[in-house]
């Protein structure tokens, strides 16, 4: 058996041979470091048998891709704590994979209800069996043996599991007196990671379904090095300050109603303000980048959904209405609408590309337990565009929309990783199709130089998709643009355009969206800032603040020029102390302070305090007015003083 090493030698093994015994063989320190392999691409114990020829790479702890191996095996650790300190003939487990940055487990566990208050407790148990350094040893057993074992130990929710497992073996793990189904990989032993910390406890439906229990998922996260660990931590304590749920309301952003509208967010008018900065922005970049705006209806007839294949792919999602016997749909997405602005006339290929663009608004049902403030909601907005063109067009335009994202997200200090998602296991047309989209997208990153990386099998239902994931100011990452390929709508609604020959022949769509959803959008910047928007897009860019009551006045002559100017700009003389006013401003996070008093009145000048700290004395208002002004039309992301 031939077995290629990552310095590119090759080497002839017996079959049979495990990744640790190629590891000792090639030094000990390799070997006294590993957790787990890659064998052909996938992740691998340390101890099983490699039959194949194949490309193996031995991974340390350091390394990327052994997260997922040693959050796997926490959540091992952390049934198995659950287990001791609940009773193994309580606990029922559910499932326990892992997680971006983490891992969970679900439990069913008999009169019991875990709170965060017991983590503490579990965490204990879980070091107890870290230091206890149990071997981990894989076993496979046939699904009748497998099933009988599990039955045995009263895991009902396991015995579901393993009746739809197609294969006719069955992977098992076990460490001490914890055994559990698993597809692994895992650690050699529960000693090899120490660094770990539980987060929160929450309810979960059994594989997500309403109709079925309601269990208890812990959340937990691990890492290589306790520094790793605690700069998440440290990270996760800043995003509970930044988090918009709480930020929405108290600086009179946004608020869910809950008992009407779960869902479906309610802005004020400083949250329409930022909203409405934000639209500017977009159509003045569309415009600048060949697109046309149109407008689409909210509700339309059913045949549109089924002719576009939304009925057959996406109806769980959507929302329907009935009058006089005929069912509409409220739109889940924009694309069937600029299809039909698509046909309303001839097409030539002179006319290609063609870029229509719209702020569509769309409405998608989802489970009340996934909505999450903007950022998972049942109505959305979206800068929604759909470019039809020429196959020879494809690369040109995925080009263009590229450049659009850098200008876009340059202006938010925003970089960003590209992930190419190709055909799901629910998907509209051949396989030829699909490769045909997938190629074309593939060749578009390429030709654009865009780093990616491939999402396999979690494309849309009618074409691959280039996602773009923005990273903001503390480390966190966010799926915002989106790029996708189309050659099924075209087909299913029989687009055509006159080619040079006088022939017909197909254009190719491409559904593309930036922000993707403007209020997610929104959500995300309100963290990101922590809620202090640049000047350009804040809702209040300056208050004016009257030392006393005798210089109102003053205070208001001030306050008109400045709205004259066209800034965003309030008057405060409440009846209230100064020092109070100042705290309040700072507290909704304005950029600039304009304080007047007794000198300012008889020098025609103003005080000036920032959101940063700065204090500035005897400035003319017309020097203020400048610099702000130009802070504001170069969209700056900091303050001018």
């Amino acid at each position: 058996m031939k077995v290629k090493l990552p310095d590119g030698s090759v080497k002839d093994f017996e079959p049979g041979i495990t990744p640790a015994q190629v590891a000792r063989e090639i030094s000990e320190g390799l070997y006294r470091n590993a957790v787990g392999a890659l064998v052909n691409g996938e992740l691998w114990d340390l101890e099983r048998p490699i039959y194949e020829d194949c490309e193996l790479r031995i991974l340390k702890a350091s390394d990327l891709e052994a997260a997922e191996i040693y959050r796997h095996t926490m959540s091992h650790i952390m049934a198995q704590a659950v287990m001791r300190i609940y009773g193994a003939d309580k606990v029922k487990l559910g499932i326990g994979p892992t997680i971006e940055n983490g891992f969970y487990y679900d439990f069913d566990i008999d009169g019991t209800k875990i709170s965060e208050e017991d983590l503490p407790r579990i965490e204990e148990e879980m070091k107890k069996i870290i230091k206890e350094d149990y071997k981990i040893e894989r076993f496979e057993l046939s699904k009748d043996e497998a099933v009988k074992l599990m039955e045995e130990k009263g895991q009902i929710y396991k015995v579901e599991l393993i009746r739809e497992i197609p294969d006719e073996k069955v992977s098992f793990y076990k460490q001490g007196e914890f055994v559990d189904l698993c597809r692994g990989p895992h650690l050699p032993s529960t000693g090899k990671v120490k660094h770990f910390k539980l987060l929160s406890v929450s309810g979960a439906y059994w594989r997500g379904s309403e109709k079925n229990p309601m269990l208890q998922r812990i959340y937990g996260t691990a890492f290589a090095s306790k520094e790793e660990l605690e700069n998440y931590l440290k990270m996760l304590e800043e995003a509970k300050k930044r988090d918009h749920r709480k930020l929405g309301p108290q600086l009179e952003l946004f608020f869910i109603n809950t008992d009407v509208a779960a869902g479906m967010p309610i802005f004020l008018p400083y949250g329409m303000t930022v909203l409405k900065e934000l639209m500017a922005l977009s159509r003045e970049l569309h415009e600048k980048y060949g697109y046309r705006e149109v407008g689409t209806p909210l509700i339309m007839h059913e045949k549109l959904w089924r002719q576009s294949g939304h009925w057959d792919h996406y109806k769980n999602n959507m929302y329907f209405t009935e009058k006089e016997d005929v069912t509409y749909a409220v739109k889940p997405m924009n694309c069937p609408g600029h299809i039909l602005i698509y046909k309303f006339k001839p097409v030539s290929y002179r006319d290609l590309p063609i870029r229509l663009f719209e702020f569509g608004r769309v409405h998608r049902y989802e489970r009340g337990g996934v909505l999450h403030g903007l950022l998972r909601v049942r109505t959305f907005t979206q800068d929604d565009a759909h470019i039809f063109c020429r196959e020879d067009q494809i690369v040109g335009e995925v080009s263009n929309i590229v450049k659009f994202i850098n200008e876009l997200y340059g202006i938010f200090g925003f970089t960003y990783r590209a992930t190419l998602s190709t055909m799901p296991e629910d998907h509209m047309g051949d396989e030829a199709t699909w490769e045909k989209a997938t190629t074309a997208l593939r060749n578009a990153l390429e030709e654009t130089g865009v780093p990616y990386q491939i999402a396999e099998g979690e494309g849309a239902f009618y074409g691959p998709k280039i996602d773009f994931h923005v990273k903001d100011v503390i480390g966190r990452e966010w799926q915002c643009a989106t790029i996708q390929m189309d050659f099924q709508m075209p087909e299913r609604f029989e687009l055509t355009y006159k080619d040079a020959d006088g022939s017909e022949k197909r254009p190719v769509m491409i559904h593309r969206a930036l922000y993707g959803s403007i209020e997610r959008f929104f959500g995300i910047l309100i963290e990101h800032y922590a809620g202090a928007f640049p000047t350009w897009l804040a809702p209040v860019q300056v208050v004016v603040l009257p030392v006393s009551e005798k210089y109102v006045d003053y205070a208001k002559a001030v306050y008109e020029e400045l709205k004259k100017s066209g800034l965003r700009v309030e008057l405060d003389d409440r009846n209230e102390t100064l020092g109070y006013r100042i705290r309040e401003n700072q507290m909704k996070k304005v950029p600039y302070m304009i304080i007047v008093g007794e000198r300012e009145k008889n020098e025609n000048t103003i005080s000036l305090r920032t959101r940063g700290g700065t204090d500035i004395h005897n400035l003319k208002t017309s020097d203020f007015l400048r610099r702000v002004r130009d802070e504001i039309m170069s969209r700056s992301q900091g303050l001018a003083f």
